[in-house]
This record gives C-alpha cells, structure tokens and sequence, in this order.
C-alpha cells in the first residue's frame, strides 16, 4: 500500500470516536453502537496513540473534547457523511442520474437545436452537470478523439472521422444575411450573382473545410468569385461585422428567426451553401451511462431538414 495511505487506525476507529463526540457519554455511545463500553474506550484509547493526541477529558461527572478532538470532530463529520452517500451516488452515475460531461458546440448548434435539447435534458437528468465550450468543428473533432470532450455538435466533414459515431441534427440551405440599409434589401430572395459586388465575412476555412468548401462551390456554379472581405470566428462575430455594414455571411433560416433590426435575411434561390449538424461521440462498445443520457435525448430532439 502507498505510504500516503497507510494509517495507525482504521475507518471503524472514526465512527466510535464520532458517536462519542455526539454523545460525549462513554455508555449512551456504546449503547448506540451495540458494543461494549470496555471495548469502546480502548478503541478511543487506539485512536489517542495512533494520533499521539488526548480527543476526550475524562472525569466522573462529565467527558469532554479536548481543542484537538474538537478539530477532528469537525474533520470526520464531512468524511463519514461522504462516504455513506457512495453507493446511492455510484448507482446513480450507473444509471446514467448522475456525472458529468463535456460538450462542444458551434453557434449553429446553439442557434438551432441545442437549446430545446439541454431544456429536455435538464429535466429528464437534473443530477447530471454539462461543461459547454463553443469551439470550431475542427477543435472539436480534435478534442473527440483525444477524449477531451465525451460529445459535440459541429459541421461534418465530406469524409466520416475513423472512431466517430454522429447523427444528423440540421441540414439546410442557406440564405444570405445582410445589412438592412443594403442596395438588395428590397429584394424577398436573391442568388449568388446579385451578391458578386458584396463583400463577405467568412470562417477560417481550417475550422470548418467541408462548409467553407461549400460556400466556394455554390459561388462557382453561380459563376462568380467570392469577395471575402473578413474571416472571423465565433459565428456572433461575424453577425457583428454584417451589423456594422462591412460585408454579408451566410446564414440558415433556422437561425433567422430572431435578428437585430440592422440586419435582414433573404433566402438564396440556385446554387447555395448548405449547412450541416451533427452530434458526433467516440464510438465505443459501452458509453459512458451520463453519455447514454445525453445522447438518447439529442436523439429525440426534432431535426431540421430544408
């Protein structure tokens, strides 16, 4: 046994010299413990020398704590009470009540179908705590696979990842976001071409290659040429930048549905991008049951498809 762990007395040693503390009567206590009032007062008088420290001032009339027990009796209540609560505590985190998960997220996710997923999941698993970092797909697919975080909802790659399991959550066209005093505004739908003079606020293409591939193919089959004017992330940055004037982004209707008045959004007829979500696990034979929870309610969670 590591030394740190070896010790001159053992847990029942705790138990008696807390019931004692409680009681600070020799025979109550050993009557609440079922044992003998002899065999209490060694084993208080083992706790003593393992601990090279008087806990109890004995006379006839009266037992008190000495200052030194007194500290341990305010040390061992938190202890035992702990301890008592372990297997309630490891059943429920076999059950998947209980735990603690790290998820990731983009501003699409949490735009669109995250919300509504956490809201159900708070409900159904009020024992179990989420840690939610926004990150770009790329981290995400990073962070997955080095078991950093236990799930994600991020953009898909062309190609599956190797150890990946997902499910799609959202896949929809995009529309165009842009400042409301734009030249187009007036315009209910627009295509690509009568964007060819606008400057656009994009993405670092390593966050996201398979939407940013997207983007310049529907700009191609329109048959013309982006103007990137920014690339920013997160996602409300580059809403930010749209409501300051310099440039439009591209955005699904899903996250449409409540903007700032110095911006509008118009549907893109023809080519466009599209936009993809998914929640995305390490595969493996026996999740994590805290995990299993979170992903049997995403996996209820109405999806988007337009």
């Amino acid at each position: 046994m590591p030394r740190e762990y070896q010790f001159d007395y053992e847990l029942r040693h705790l138990v008696y010299f807390r019931e004692v503390a409680r009681q600070l009567h020799f025979r109550k206590a050993a009557e609440a413990l079922s044992i003998a009032q002899p065999a209490l007062s060694r084993q208080i008088a083992q706790l003593e020398t393992a601990l090279g420290t008087a806990l109890f001032v004995r006379s006839r009339r009266k037992v008190e704590l000495t200052p030194a027990g007194r500290a341990l009796a305010e040390r061992v209540e938190p202890v035992l009470r702990a301890l008592t609560r372990i297997p309630t505590e490891l059943q429920a985190l076999a059950e998947g009540g209980s735990g603690h998960i790290k998820v990731g997220f983009t501003g699409l996710a949490m735009a669109t179908v995250l919300p509504a997923i956490l809201r159900e999941f708070h409900r159904k698993f009020p024992g179990i705590r989420l840690e939610l970092n926004e990150s770009p797909t790329s981290a995400q697919l990073t962070a997955l696979q080095s078991g950093e975080s236990a799930c994600g909802f991020f953009h898909p790659e062309a190609m599956a990842t190797p150890g990946l399991k997902t499910k799609l959550l959202l896949r929809e066209k995009n529309g165009v976001l842009l400042p409301s005093d734009h030249g187009l505004a007036a315009k209910p739908a627009l295509q690509l071409r009568d964007l060819a003079a606008t400057p656009f606020v994009l993405f670092p293409r390593s966050y996201n290659p398979g939407f940013y591939d997207r983007i310049l193919a529907a700009f191609a089959r329109a048959g013309v040429a982006p103007h990137i004017a920014e690339e920013v992330w997160p996602r409300a940055n580059g809403v930010g930048f749209v409501r300051a004037g310099i440039g439009a982004t591209f955005m699904c209707p899903s996250e449409a549905k409540q903007l700032p008045p110095e911006v509008i959004f118009r549907p893109l007829e023809g080519p466009a991008p599209e936009s993809r979500l998914v929640i995305g696990w390490k595969a493996t034979t026996s999740p994590d049951p805290a995990l299993a929870a979170f992903l049997s309610v995403a996996a209820g969670a109405p999806t988007g498809d337009g």
